[in-house]
């Protein structure tokens, strides 16, 4: 099957600059090219010269057979993913030999910066959630610490990539038990408990989906809460940026000198392509003078320049206002971050918004930062957004945007392919946003930072503002650790020296123990298994897993739906 590179495949499709309606057209869903060849056939009864010319589902073309070496076919489907964007779905047969093969390919250009998704799964339903895992993605289940490295693209759902991370596991076991017991072993050791995941007698756990090109996707809910599904946008470093061809020969000559994973430096990118830094250079930071320097560019990977700009935020602290411009590329980005030792408390901020003069107030919302709105029922993990300054109007605006740009197409309309209760929900979510945005109705805001660096503006300051409620909490272990503190922390010492402190923490036996309890596998729910293994001797295989999974799914009950006053966020009720 021809592989056809990222610029081949959109210079193919948009042809020139001038033919973006063209570009819509070809990539449109295909329930739409359905129905539009549908109309032209019933009404005009058109001639077949007039069909052949006239717009087709799927494109052919003739192309080499790498297996016998004689001309295949290949089919090229132009589509939309819902909530996600436009990619090329390819398959390939050769009527002489009957090799058969297919893949997917993303039309649209590599983002201009890397995202990694996190997805806990709970339940069975979780399993039927679509994925997109691009040839530059890696996909992982992070409590068996397995993955599948880039490569082929794939369009499949949860269910369908473990079976086939299982499949690919069990394909040798018979033979590795008569010559390698001991790497048997091993590799039963990882598929035994895969095969408890996939029955649903291991949950949670959770997979990750990591592409430094922005293209790979799982797909969200309306109903993820609790960090169940996280987002995180990052910028790309030198390698990366070389391996998907980014960048010029300088630049990867630079990263081959730079540490392994790391950016480069502001002193490489300068000395690699301007006059050396100044060492003497002396930059009153604190004092509002703004710092200006070179950096590589996380999009190109070419020099750019990135001004830090300190600013007071009244009754609140000095924040650091970064923004970042590319020449080359067009890269452009700005967030913000707060500065200052880390706080012993994290700190949740409650706001009442009652008035449309409490849409105006100003918020500052770090990275660490989660936005929860409990009368929308709406949560923005940390990550998702960038650190930003802006209003209560803005935010959620931004918000707004941000969903609706990645569950709904430009055009206003959902997916053909959509479950029409999940696009119901997600209807009622934007319905109920705009009208937030336009202060139609009472609701609540609530920030919660780990680190304390967020904030929302008082109204009556110096006073107290009835409207807003300012909580100090104590961190939770899991947000330590997110956050590097479990371990070590930071401290100065009598002389003012830095040293590194080793926290002993004491495990609480009752606590390890319902720990414990809780992570054991349901005796129910693995019996058919253990039945199974104990018969064969050598556990369930793939297809039987396969089988097992499919009847689980069909005769489990859905889990409760767990209500946003269970997550004991103790918020202030409105008047």
């Amino acid at each position: 099957m021809p592989n056809l590179s990222h610029n081949e495949s959109v210079v193919a499709q948009n042809g020139t600059n001038g033919h973006d309606k063209q570009h819509e057209d070809l990539f449109e869903e295909v329930g739409k090219k359905v129905e539009a060849m549908g109309l032209s056939e019933s009404e005009g009864g058109q001639s077949e010269e007039n069909r052949d010319e006239g717009p087709k589902l799927v494109e052919e073309i003739e192309s080499y057979c790498m297996n016998c070496g004689e001309n295949g076919t290949t089919r090229l489907l132009l589509t939309k993913i819902p909530y996600f964007r436009e990619i090329i779905l390819m398959s390939f047969h050769c009527q002489h030999c009957h090799f058969k093969n297919s893949e997917i390919q993303s039309a649209g250009e590599i983002q201009e910066r890397g995202s990694k998704y996190t997805l806990k799964l709970d339940n069975m339903d979780d399993f039927e959630r679509q994925v997109v895992k691009s040839d530059t993605a890696v996909f992982r289940v992070e409590d068996l610490d397995i993955e599948i490295p880039a490569g082929r693209g794939q369009l499949t759902n949860v269910e369908g990539i473990l079976i086939m991370v299982l499949k690919d596991l069990e394909a040798d076991q018979p033979r590795r038990k008569r010559q390698k017991p001991e790497l048997f072993e091993k590799i039963d050791g990882i598929v035994q408990p895969l095969i408890k995941m996939m029955l649903g007698a291991r949950f949670p756990f959770k997979i990750s989906l990591d592409d430094p090109a922005g293209n790979a996707w799982i797909e969200p809910s309306p109903d993820d809460k609790d960090r169940k599904y996280i987002r995180t946008d990052y910028a790309r470093t030198i390698e990366q940026n070389a391996a998907l061809g980014l960048g010029d020969g300088d630049s990867e000559a630079q990263g081959e000198n730079s540490e392994e994973g790391a950016p480069a430096s502001a002193q490489q990118v300068t000395q690699a392509h301007g006059p050396p830094i100044d060492p003497n250079l002396n930059v009153n930071f604190t004092d509002g003078e703004p710092l200006i320097f070179g950096i590589a560019c996380p999009g190109c990977s070419k020099p750019c320049e990135v001004r830090m700009q300190m600013v007071d935020v009244p009754h609140f602290k000095q924040v650091v206002v970064i923004s970042t411009t590319c020449d080359h590329c067009g890269y452009r980005t700005s967030e913000v971050k707060t500065g200052g030792a880390v706080p012993d408390k994290g700190r949740r901020i409650i706001l009442k918004v009652l008035e449309h003069v409490d849409l105006s107030r100003d918020v500052l919302k770090s990275e660490t930062c989660t936005v929860f709105c409990p009368e929308l029922k709406l949560e923005i993990t940390p990550g998702t957004m960038s650190g930003r300054f802006t209003t209560v109007e803005g935010l959620l605006t931004q918000v707004h945007d941000t969903l609706y740009s990645k569950v709904f197409e430009a055009g206003g309309a959902g997916g053909d392919s959509m479950d029409p209760e999940r696009k119901q929900a997600w209807d009622n979510l934007f319905k109920n946003l705009q009208a937030a945005v336009k202060g139609e109705f009472k609701y609540q805001i609530v920030l919660t930072d780990p680190l304390a660096g967020s904030y929302i503006q008082n109204l009556c300051s110096p006073d107290d503002d009835p409207q807003l409620t300012v909580q100090d909490y104590e961190r939770s272990e899991e947000e330590e650790e997110e956050l590097g503190l479990t371990d070590m922390k930071t401290e100065i010492d009598e002389t003012g020296t830095y040293r590194k402190e080793v926290l002993n923490r004491e495990s609480n036996s009752a606590d390890q123990s319902a720990d414990d309890r809780a992570a054991e596998p349901d005796v129910a729910e693995t019996a058919e298994a253990e039945k199974n293994k104990s018969e064969t001797g050598r556990g369930v295989d793939a297809a039987e897993a396969a089988n097992m999974v499919a009847s689980n799914a069909s005769n489990r009950a859905k889990p409760d739906e767990i209500e946003a006053s269970d997550k004991k966020r103790n918020l202030i009720d409105l008047e």
